[in-house]
């Protein structure tokens, strides 16, 4: 018999976005979308009902704030993990998501890449946790120091990976002209300043964005769609 999938619930208002995470969720093994709530009746009501590992919660809703669902969720013990997305980037909101007890914090527009990680890295949080339990009903200080950082060298090997298509002298320039950049550069650009196609300067920029080297925003011009720009953190 093979391991249950983390069943997943989306709280999410904008049926587009929400369906958008759904497909997210199907690329990625070992995750199901077991269901998708639009408001807070719907939500306490999927909660009860299906008991999911983890959700996938917005702050702003017309009949809620999703803060508040995570506090009440927290003061009544339910076994459900919470991972927001969402728009809300004011630091008193973030900083509040983190002492109610996030699991992670993710901004729209959402990055596949990010997503993933964020999952792949709650998957492996879950598995461990569910060993430990399995093994012994109370755990040793370093199980507990284990679970509770962030796994500080695994992070670090990770981002020191390179997939397939990733050259690091090439990420290197990207990173010293994004260094340059200031408010922000789009692909594009970053493309005309080392020489490449605007294809390949987005994957490359998409892969720092998703390692948590540099952000993206959207800037919304005088015509067209709105463009999504690249700068440092900080």
């Amino acid at each position: 018999m093979g391991k249950k999938d983390i069943e997943v619930l989306i709280v999410e208002d904008d049926l587009r976005i929400a369906e958008i995470q759904k497909r997210f969720i199907e690329k990625i093994e070992g995750f199901q979308a077991v269901g998708i709530a639009a408001g807070y009746v719907d939500a306490i009501t999927l909660i009860d009902i299906l008991k999911p590992d983890l959700l996938l919660l917005d702050v702003y809703f017309p009949d809620m704030n999703g803060l508040e669902l995570l506090r009440e969720l927290k003061l009544h013990s339910k076994q459900t993990d919470v991972i927001m997305i969402t728009a809300t980037r004011e630091i008193e909101k973030v900083q509040e998501a983190i002492s109610i007890g996030v699991f992670d914090y993710i901004i729209k527009p959402l990055v596949f890449e990010r997503f993933k990680q964020s999952l792949l890295r709650y998957q492996d949080y879950h598995e461990k946790l569910s060993q430990l339990g399995k093994a012994n009903p109370v755990v040793t200080q370093q199980q507990v120091d284990k679970l509770l950082r962030k796994e500080m060298n695994e992070l670090n090997n990770e981002k020191s990976y390179l997939p397939k298509g990733i050259d690091p002298l090439t990420l290197e320039k990207v990173m010293e002209v994004i260094g340059k950049g200031g408010a922000g550069l789009t692909a594009e650009s970053v493309a005309k300043e080392i020489g490449v196609s605007r294809t390949t300067a987005r994957r490359y920029l998409e892969h720092l964005v998703s390692i948590e080297k540099i952000e993206a925003d959207l800037t919304y011009g005088t015509v067209g769609r709105p463009e999504r720009v690249y700068m440092s953190i900080g």
